[in-house]
């Protein structure tokens, strides 16, 4: 042929084209099993509890107005009962809610769902009740109303292990369901036993204590219901991640756990108006117990760096091979492409067993042994093979280093693709391509 690196590069071409579509597998393998991961995590939330949220505690009590209008004239006038009925509620003046939430793992095959036993205290209080006191719209009617029920939300009902309720010394007794039309799960106690002749004062305050056991997964988060709020969780889990429309005042965390104290006011949150309202949506605040490694996120971003780690890699071989005026098959480079591609297939089967760092140590030991024994062959000597080694060695560590330093991934990344290329231009800016070109079509 009269020119045969141009078929090289065609065969090259194709060799890429084939890695191409072996890391498109292993990236599917790494969402099937990311997949398998959301599923163990649903089962668990299904089994035990998912994702929970605290709104309340909230006052609330049902009243009734009835009056007689007149209909008609004359011999027909007629006197009709009519009635109104209405609903009252109040959020506390202050609340607060000490908490700590200690972990519970649970498995699903060789999958871990962080789930967590929540023991809470809420302390609510009332400056007055005013805010339960009806107002007549008719004249001469009659109001009647039921005594006051304070009732709390939570997201996953199941969750519940206990709870006390105790208001002015007397422990009240504990009914399921919230009163909140759109959200019925959670807990609701009367305070009848407070006022037995249903007659409530509008000046009286009142404070209520709140003791619950609550287990969950993943998330707890908490709806700032009072005109000043104060929530203050302690953890033995060392990675939280604070989201929500609010962030903790204070925060301390360390390899024991977490301590993190938010305080909010009704001037800088709608969660009491919104629950007053009624609203299908509050405002919240929450933690999430986060894995800082997810194996599978970080292969995911491992495997879509490695059509880069391949090139990388061929273009070093290709320039020992330009170099030293070897003779590399492309059947050579694409074993060398295998090589680096069961790596990824490596890393994500052992991190479901190991901790991701060693596994990413062992799969990338393995693979640079193999690769530097095979290029001592390929390129003529255990010394190339071993700085072929070595080179993919330093390769392995900044993939590593990448995958840990997702904020600054891009100038890493930038930083060193120039590096790669000012290594090749100045390797061969002496070189004489057209010379180069004479002699490959004579050794053909």
């Amino acid at each position: 042929m009269k020119h045969p690196w141009i078929l090289k590069l065609l065969a090259l071409a194709a060799v890429l084209l084939l890695l191409l579509w072996a890391l498109a597998q292993v990236g599917g393998i790494v969402a099937e099993r990311e997949a398998r991961l959301r599923e163990a995590q649903a089962s668990v939330a299904a089994s035990l509890a998912g994702p929970q949220s605290l709104a309340g505690p909230v006052l609330q009590r049902q009243c009734t107005e009835t009056w007689e209008t007149v209909q008609g004239t004359g011999k027909d006038r007629t006197r009709v009962a009519e009635k109104r009925e209405f609903t009252l509620k109040s959020t506390p003046a202050t609340l607060g809610v000490d908490a700590r939430a200690t972990m519970e793992p649970r498995h699903r095959g060789i999958f871990r769902v962080q789930g967590y036993a929540l023991k809470a205290t809420l302390t609510a209080q009332w400056a007055d009740l005013a805010a339960l006191q009806p107002a007549r719209e008719h004249e001469a009617s009659h109001l009647a109303c039921a005594a006051p029920v304070l009732w709390v939300e939570v997201a996953d009902a199941r969750g519940i292990r206990s709870v006390q309720v105790q208001a002015r010394g007397v422990e009240l007794p504990v009914q399921p369901g919230s009163l909140r039309a759109d959200q019925a799960q959670g807990f609701h106690v009367s305070l009848q036993a407070l006022w037995p002749q249903a007659e409530v004062p509008g000046t009286e305050p009142l404070q209520v204590q709140v003791t619950l056991d609550l287990a969950g997964s993943q998330q707890l988060a908490f709806a700032p219901v009072g005109e000043q709020t104060q929530v203050r969780l302690s953890s033995d889990w060392p990675h939280p991640s604070f989201t929500g429309r609010f962030a903790p005042i204070r925060q301390k965390v360390d390899e024991q756990g977490f301590d993190a104290s938010w305080q909010v006011s009704a001037l800088a949150s709608t969660a009491a108006r919104e629950m007053r309202a009624g609203a299908a949506e509050v405002q919240t605040f929450s933690v999430s117990f986060i894995d800082p490694v997810n194996a599978y996120v970080l292969s995911d971003r491992a495997t879509k760096y490695g059509l880069l780690f391949i090139v990388l890699t061929f273009v070093a071989v290709g320039l020992v091979e330009v170099l030293r005026r070897l003779r590399v098959h492309p059947v050579q480079y694409l074993l060398v492409g295998c090589a680096l591609t069961v790596f990824f297939l490596l890393l994500v089967s052992l991190s479901e067993h190991l901790p991701f760092s060693v596994s990413y140590l062992a799969a990338s030991a393995a693979c640079t042994a193999l690769l530097a024994y095979y290029g001592s062959h390929v390129l003529g000597g255990w010394r190339a093979g071993a700085v072929f080694g070595a080179a993919l060695g330093v390769l392995y560590g900044a993939l590593y280093v990448l995958l840990q330093l997702e904020q600054t991934a891009l100038v890493l990344g930038s930083v060193l693709l120039f590096a790669v290329l000012a290594a090749v231009m100045v390797a061969t800016r002496k070189l004489d391509w057209y010379a180069l070109a004479g002699q490959w079509r004579t050794a053909s």
